[in-house]
């Protein structure tokens, strides 16, 4: 069964735990996800960045919050106003076809609500995409990537990091315009492409008990670690 669920407010350690557990709790089936938020702010970075590069960004914004490493790659997001979600899926697809077919509905799917978007079509050398430039963290919604989504003054306001644990895809996304978070037209807006994009529909529910459970024990255990924090 493809499922909508929802959540109480976690903390950012929590909103990465329980992602990876229901990669592995619902294999072979479809998840889609928004995060509720205990946090005003947070910040998410790739899972290969360096710390000290990361820090480095953090400190030269004033950010004092929450920081967490994802199980994801891409750049330093700061979830302040965003759209946050995750969907989960099997595929055979490669990441670079999975990207551009999820925008792609997204992108259509926003259009219908009345949201004015363009899809960033131009090709990048391999560099572009690296987690780290000249020496400092990549920043996910400073520089566009191939197939993220952008307002009409050319700011990005869709980027998404994929992962493959296996035949299951984790995507997990950001919806960066004004009142994204708030807005429940953006919201339906993606529920609309995800079923779209996965051609079925997807039934409404609460997380189970043990998938929260357990995402938590993952978060004291990993997530909210310098074990993993200073990964790399």
């Amino acid at each position: 069964m493809n499922l909508l669920i929802t959540t109480s407010a976690l903390n950012v350690f929590e909103h990465m735990a329980l992602d990876e557990v229901l990669v592995h709790s619902r294999a072979g089936e479809s998840t889609l996800r928004f995060y509720n938020w205990t946090e005003i702010s947070a910040v998410t970075f790739g899972y290969a960045q360096f710390i000290s590069e990361v820090r480095r960004g953090l400190q030269a914004n004033s950010f004092g919050g929450d920081v967490c490493r994802r199980p994801t790659g891409g750049g330093v997001v700061y979830h302040q106003d965003d759209l946050t979600f995750s969907l989960i899926f099997p595929s055979q697809e490669r990441p670079a076809e999975i990207y551009k077919q999820l925008h792609g509905t997204v992108h259509a799917a926003l259009t219908l609500s009345g949201l004015s978007a363009q899809v960033f079509d131009q090709k990048l050398p391999a560099s572009a995409y690296a987690p780290s430039q000249r020496h400092t963290a990549s920043a996910c919604f400073v520089n566009p990537v191939e197939n993220d989504l952008l307002l009409p003054n050319g700011q990005k306001m869709l980027g998404g990091a994929i992962r493959r644990f296996g035949t299951t895809i984790l995507y997990q996304g950001s919806l960066q315009v004004p009142g994204a978070r708030h807005n429940p037209a953006y919201k339906q807006a993606l529920i609309q492409a995800v079923r779209s994009f996965l051609n079925s529909d997807l039934q409404i529910g609460p997380a189970r008990a043990e998938w929260l459970t357990q995402a938590q024990q993952l978060a004291k255990t990993q997530y909210n670690t310098l074990g993993w924090t200073e990964k790399f």
